[in-house]
């Protein structure tokens, strides 16, 4: 019982602000290391794995066993040095993704999304930013991709209570980019067929500094 009451802490629903929006920048470095500490990592699945490349299952059950695929999600993260990880990139057909992740501004986001919905933008938010985007599961490949500099998500947290996340800049392709995994997208999918083949060539080229799964 002491270890299933100490399991639940870091669990609690974060604080909303004025505009129902989840505030996910406290207490950052204790909420990461108390689900890190709690997970095991797993290694990192890569594209090509067919579970990257479908839509996964919604999360319905909001119990014990999604706590512990969270607790390893943040554990795998941390290994692999990631700011962003969807379930399916460590081999899990569930909707849920966590992000420790910086704004352009520098601040620093830790949280939870279980079963995702990105918010279509009015034109007037359709903020287009030409930057680099990498991934986990495509080690080593860079390539620029344009996404909306601002993002809304809505889905529930790792108990099942409905949040709203939003971010700017950096978080914000960061929301974008984890969504696209749980629904069967991996970056590259977004790019030319030009562009595509020049980060798979990288990929090829490259060494992971992290564990991966091998596609047999």
């Amino acid at each position: 019982m002491a270890q299933q009451e100490t399991d639940q802490q870091g669990y609690d629903a974060l604080p909303v602000d004025d505009e129902g929006f989840i505030v996910d920048t406290e207490d950052c470095e204790e909420r990461e290391r108390a689900y890190r500490e709690r997970g095991t990592s797993r290694p990192i699945t890569v594209v090509g794995n067919p579970v990257l490349h479908k839509e996964c299952k919604d999360v319905t059950a909001f119990d014990d066993e999604l706590a512990r695929l969270v607790d390893d999600m943040f554990a795998s993260q941390r290994t692999a040095e990631g700011v962003g990880l969807a379930a399916n990139q460590i081999g899990v057909d569930l909707k849920v993704f966590v992000y420790d992740c910086p704004d352009d501004e520098g601040v620093r986001h830790v949280g939870v999304v279980c079963n995702p919905v990105l918010e279509e933008l009015p034109p007037e938010r359709r903020v287009l930013d030409d930057s680099n985007e990498g991934c986990l599961s495509v080690p080593t490949a860079y390539a620029s991709l344009a996404r909306p500099d601002y993002a809304v998500v809505r889905g529930q947290d790792v108990k099942g209570n409905p949040i709203k996340v939003r971010g700017t800049g950096y978080f914000a392709r960061c929301l974008q980019h984890e969504t696209d995994h749980l629904y069967g997208y991996l970056y590259i999918d977004r790019l030319s067929k030009r562009d595509r083949k020049d980060a798979l060539r990288q990929m090829a080229e490259g060494t992971p500094r992290y564990p991966v799964v091998p596609n047999e």
